[in-house]
């Protein structure tokens, strides 16, 4: 473990959190809550005095191995948490540090589930910091600092492997701190035309900002009450359902555009496979609802909305779905697990994953009816190596085990099935809302301090698909090496 380079990479990520903290506080100076200002201002003095400390010399040994890596990723997102969350306790709008930790993972994460129970109560501060922290935590805290900061391949290929989520990391560029530059400004720009056009349609800017970074992220925070269904908007809804999905979409196929490689990017097999499990669970859940509303129209935009919602993991919401039918309440569950694309911000297993999962089950079946064929699983054209495979197989094995054992633990607090069932699977899967208690219009405010902590757990380790989080537990991480620069 090379101690002084993981001080020295936290370090810059303190100061780069302070810098982030200088938009809030210039929010809450334009709104007169100077109160909130200050509430960011201590924070923020705390993280640069940190990032000093840290990381005002470079070590000499600049390598980051595999273990460093995972130990950084990891404790950035903790640690950011843990800051990010102060301005709520200093400000006295979320006393209490678990329900202000939880509020934070979840922004960071881009989970979206929150303990808040009167939102629209809150400062207009600290509810675009929650917000903001979609976004910047979307495409990756790490990804965000490689576009930023001077940092060659070799020292950041083992972050980019660990914060990136998906089976599979590669660059879509010959240089690593290039692609997290290209991702970050297809980030960016995309965000800023959905502002635009949210604005256009007579949405107030303050509200574009907000539900554009929810968007974006895939987080879900919003500053109402009622979510995007406050608006009562039909032009907003499709706007902000059309971007989830655009958001869910691996940003890798955006560069194949940019680049006029049309082929390559509409061609991905991945990408047709998401596209229709939104097609198909909107058409089965609008037939399922269409009694519930005025015409087929209405339910069509609906269903529409909530499907791309929750498959993309964002978790907004136009209406309480919790009041509809069974099977459309089931796909919706389903739809949490599933996720969107790899590469993208969404969260869940990933649409790639689940394709391997059945290609190796129909290739498991072909072998017990005809034991001598010679098979091979193919995704995106290629064949997959026995790494891959393996991978994918350990992490849906972790994946469940972490999963039976939050919703065990998650039982004591005493809710019903449902509630502790769908809670996890929205933590972990960083979606926001669930079922009964936590539906979109609940929260899990009646939780107990150790579940939110739990809950606050397994929304990290969705989000950084589980290792990096893992290996903070690990004893053998933590000890100390040769310096060789040969191993990683």
């Amino acid at each position: 473990m090379n101690y002084k380079m993981v001080g020295f990479v936290l370090g810059r990520i303190f100061w780069i959190e302070a810098v982030l903290m200088l938009c809030p506080m210039a929010c809450s100076a334009l709104y007169g809550e100077w109160n909130i200002v200050l509430a960011f201002l201590w924070p923020a003095l705390a993280l640069t005095l940190l990032g000093i400390l840290l990381s005002h010399r470079q070590p000499r040994n600049t390598t980051i191995y595999a273990r460093d890596g995972l130990v950084i990723v990891a404790l950035v997102w903790v640690l950011m948490s843990v800051f990010g969350a102060l301005p709520f306790m200093i400000s006295g709008e979320i006393p209490s540090f678990f329900d202000a930790f939880f509020e934070m993972v979840s922004g960071f994460t881009t989970t979206g589930s929150t303990i808040l129970t009167d939102v629209e109560a809150m400062s207009k501060g600290l509810l675009f910091w929650r917000s903001f922290s979609h976004w910047v935590g979307g495409m990756g805290v790490l990804v965000f600092a490689m576009a930023i900061l001077p940092m060659t391949d070799g020292r950041a290929m083992h972050l980019m492997r660990a914060e990136v989520p998906g089976p599979t990391v590669g660059k879509i560029s010959s240089k690593l701190r290039d692609s997290a530059k290209i991702l970050y400004e297809i980030y960016f720009a995309l965000t800023v035309v959905e502002v635009v056009i949210l604005c256009v349609g007579g949405m107030p800017l303050y509200d574009a900002l907000i539900h554009s970074f929810g968007t974006a992220g895939t987080g879900g925070f919003s500053n109402r009450a009622l979510s995007v269904g406050a608006y009562q908007n039909p032009f907003f809804e499709v706007v902000i359902g059309v971007f989830m999905l655009l958001f869910g979409i691996n940003f890798n196929l955006y560069y194949f555009i940019l680049l006029r490689h049309f082929k390559e990017a509409f061609h991905s097999e991945e990408l047709r496979v998401y596209l229709g499990i939104v097609a198909f669970s909107t058409i089965t859940i609008t037939i399922n609802i269409a009694s519930l509303y005025d015409n087929v129209g209405t339910a069509l935009r609906t269903a529409f909305f909530q499907v791309a919602s929750i498959v993309t993991t964002t978790g907004y919401a136009t209406t309480d779905f919790n009041l509809w039918p069974n099977y459309s309440r089931t796909v919706l569950v389903l739809l949490i697990f599933i996720g969107a694309c790899a590469g993208s911000t969404a969260g869940g297993l990933k649409v790639s994953r689940i394709i391997i999962f059945f290609k190796a089950a129909r290739q498991d079946l072909n072998k017990m009816l005809h034991s001598h064929a010679i098979t091979s699983i193919r995704f995106e054209g290629k064949a997959l190596d026995e790494k891959t495979l393996r991978g994918v197989h350990n992490y849906f094995n972790i994946y469940m085990l972490l999963f039976s054992a939050s919703v065990l633990l998650a039982s004591l607090d005493g809710f019903d099935l449902v509630t502790t069932f769908t809670a996890v699977a929205t933590c972990f899967n960083n979606v926001g809302p669930g079922l009964e208690l936590v539906g979109p219009m609940g929260s899990f405010a009646d939780f107990s301090d150790p579940v939110k902590l739990l809950l606050s757990f397994d929304m990290l380790a969705g989000r950084l698909e589980l290792y990096p989080i893992l290996a903070l537990f690990s004893p053998r991480l933590w000890r100390k090496r040769p310096v060789n620069p040969l191993h990683g």
